[in-house]
């Protein structure tokens, strides 16, 4: 597959973007080039099938074609040019679908419904396009937030060693853990079936320490960023929490929503929206343990989502409501970020995919 080359999810109901983009990514400078637009109606998350041959979206929606419920797009990927074509679309079987990932043989996709707070399991052909729906896991709960009065499945993550299913649920703060039984085509419950997170944090994202051994959630709700030990039994076991907001920052409408760990492990970065930041932190690479160092302003508003690219050297930040992406070189000894001076217009950026 052609190398430095970046997607970018969108929302389309803006106008600016009326689907998914794709860049030419400078690996020095890190500057971006656009290349191709491919229609999308919201694709708000985006994810390759293991071998990078497919690109799936979902299509963040509460009912399509009058029918309820959201969708799932798969698109054949150019090896060449890194073009996208259109193969088809399922429904998700649950409202404004937000998250969604593939087991390591690329015979299913998982995908996180939020205003339903179920997650739906669908069959991959040998083509890379879909099948219906062949199970829909519906979690229940609610937590003591007012974003929490019922379930809402946020982000489903395989785990490193590819057995069980996390779906992070911020409605009813738990991390719900499954197995796939590919036989039946179903998601069983794993045992344990859920890890806790602490009460209110409304979690919304997880992200595993490339070495395995760790794994951390950020809470949208408190602002919060929590590291787990995870000995690849299925239990997460909490390390402790801390705040992504500086101690005097005004709390007011603001929200966490990126999470990624550097590629070196050293590191973990959370978007802070409202705050309009990205907290950076060190992680210890014995214990765990999170150490805050700092917060840089993402140059725009509401970084819902950024990425990283995969050597590690730059960060790119989608800000939604100012339709930029902002470059940021990382500093490999630090940690901390500095802005290039590149800047990208892309309208409402939330997603993003590197080759």
């Amino acid at each position: 597959m052609k190398t430095n080359l970046l997607y970018v999810g969108t929302y389309t109901g803006s106008g600016s973007s009326r689907g998914i983009q794709l860049f030419q990514r400078d690996p020095e400078s890190g500057a971006l080039r656009h290349l191709a637009e491919f229609e999308a109606e919201e694709p708000s998350w985006i994810t390759f099938d293991p071998r990078r041959s497919c690109l799936y979206c979902v299509n963040e929606l509460l009912e399509i074609d009058g029918r309820p419920g959201g969708g799932v797009s798969s698109y054949r990927i150019d090896q060449e040019t890194g073009a996208l074509t259109f193969l088809n679309q399922q429904l998700t079987l649950g409202g404004a679908p937000c998250h969604l990932c593939t087991d390591s043989a690329a015979e299913f996709l998982f995908v996180a419904n939020h205003e339903s707070g179920n997650v739906s399991m669908l069959p991959i052909n040998p083509d890379g396009s879909l099948q219906a729906a062949c199970d829909v896991r519906q979690h229940q709960g609610s937590g003591p937030g007012p974003t929490q009065t019922s379930p809402h499945a946020h982000c489903t993550v395989m785990e490193p060693g590819g057995h069980r299913l996390m779906v992070v649920d911020k409605g009813i703060d738990k991390v719900m853990i499954y197995r796939v039984n590919a036989a039946s085509r179903s998601l069983v419950s794993a045992d344990p079936p859920f890890s806790e997170v602490h009460s209110g944090a409304a979690p919304r994202h997880i992200a595993f320490h490339p070495g395995g051994q760790f794994a951390f959630v950020n809470g949208e709700a408190d602002m919060t960023l929590t590291a787990f030990r995870y000995d690849g039994s299925g239990t997460l076991e909490q390390i402790h929490y801390v705040s992504t907001l500086p101690d005097d920052a005004d709390r007011e409408g603001v929200s966490t929503a990126g999470l990624e760990v550097h590629p070196h492990g050293r590191f973990a970065y959370v978007s802070n929206r409202g705050h309009d930041s990205i907290a950076i932190f060190a992680i210890d690479q014995t214990t765990g343990e999170l150490t805050p160092l700092g917060h840089e302003s993402s140059g725009g508003q509401t970084p819902r989502a950024f990425g990283i690219a995969p050597e590690g050297k730059f960060m790119y930040v989608g800000n939604q409501n100012s339709d930029t992406i902002e470059i940021f070189r990382i500093d490999a000894e630090s940690g901390l970020l500095e802005h290039t001076e590149h800047s990208t217009p892309c309208g409402a950026p939330v997603a993003f995919l590197f080759t």
